[in-house]
């Protein structure tokens, strides 16, 4: 998908992009540039609702600790 940068740098965001993000009137973009690509993310109303549930499966502990041993080995 592609849009086109007007004179005064609007763009629109095409149909199934805001469809698949829920991107509504008066959202809020993030635009990130990591000095080889921007990344444009919607920003929720409630970010804290919206990562409800989201790592239900994943085992944090375990990752955590692990992260820990591997940053004592480095020293």
């Amino acid at each position: 998908m592609e849009s086109t940068v007007t004179v005064r740098g609007q763009t629109a965001i095409p149909v199934a992009i805001r469809r698949r993000y829920n991107i509504k009137q008066k959202t809020k973009l993030e635009w990130i540039d990591d000095g080889h690509t921007i990344t444009v993310m919607p920003i929720p109303k409630d970010p804290i609702q919206a990562l409800k549930g989201k790592f239900k499966d994943a085992d944090l502990l375990r990752a955590l600790l692990k992260s820990r041993r591997e940053e004592r080995k480095r020293g």
